[in-house]
């Protein structure tokens, strides 16, 4: 049988679609194993959490938390799958891939510099009025 066309319109199938978050969930797994950044990540957000119920936020500020970070993951994930992905197209040093991997690193801190911004936003007023006490 020959190959679909990307171009070709594909039926609906829900097996397909199952196969596709199982794919997804892998990519997951992939990052979470291979990408040490991500604890740091999930280490910040642990306590972004924990200070969002120790000042009671309000449903705005944690829906602003939620949306940085998705914000810092996903740019950590894209950052890993450009580095993959240049790892294997070009194995040796070239400057055009150490340019790619430095520009999506640059991405990530990007996305890390804003959520900073929105934490201070939303907590270091409360600190503040707290440590006034």
């Amino acid at each position: 049988m020959p190959e679909a066309k990307l171009s070709e319109k594909k039926e609906f199938s829900l097996v397909k679609r199952a196969e596709s978050f199982t794919h997804a969930g892998r990519g997951i797994w992939i990052f979470l194993k291979g990408t040490h950044n991500a604890w740091i990540h999930f280490f910040l957000m642990a306590c972004a959490i924990a200070l969002g119920f120790a000042f009671g936020i309000s449903p705005l500020e944690w829906i602003a938390l939620v949306l940085t970070f998705g914000l810092v993951l996903s740019a950590e994930a894209f950052n890993t799958a450009i580095e993959i992905d240049m790892d294997l197209t070009s194995p040796e040093y070239h400057p055009y891939a150490k340019d790619t991997k430095d520009v999506a690193a640059g991405a990530v801190l990007l996305s890390a510099i804003a959520a900073f911004a929105v934490g201070l936003i939303i907590f270091l007023p409360r600190v503040l009025e707290y440590l006034g006490k």
